[in-house]
């Protein structure tokens, strides 16, 4: 799989063995680098961050976007790896929902620095 958590890489000593956000970010980094030609591409991931923040309830009473939790984000990646795992979609590409959504995920990692020790 891409994506699958890596135990030997961890980016400080709370960052939890199995962590798949280092595999996702060096499989995703580069479809950051297609917001420039693809807009279109850059508005569906946009959405999928404001999604995925909400689901991890990022949003403070003020409407403001609090900083991500790197464990909450950890936990959400290896369900949505295990969902796409069960349905057989082991390496997205393209531009289908789990292309969006991981680059989503990559996209709010290194926003929110969450690999940096």
């Amino acid at each position: 799989m891409f994506a699958t958590p890596d135990e030997s890489h961890r980016g400080s000593p709370d960052q939890p063995a199995g962590c798949p956000l280092p595999g996702i970010v060096a499989a995703f980094a580069p479809r950051l680098a297609e917001f420039a030609l693809r807009p279109g591409f850059g508005a569906a991931v946009d959405q999928h961050a404001a999604q995925i923040r909400e689901l991890l309830y990022a949003q403070g009473p003020e409407l403001l976007p609090l900083p991500l939790d790197r464990t909450e984000l950890s936990d959400y990646a290896l369900g949505l790896l295990d969902a796409l795992g069960e349905t057989g979609r082991l390496e997205p590409v393209g531009y289908d929902y789990a292309v969006h959504r991981l680059t989503a995920i990559c996209w709010l990692v290194r926003e929110q620095g969450l690999l940096t020790p």
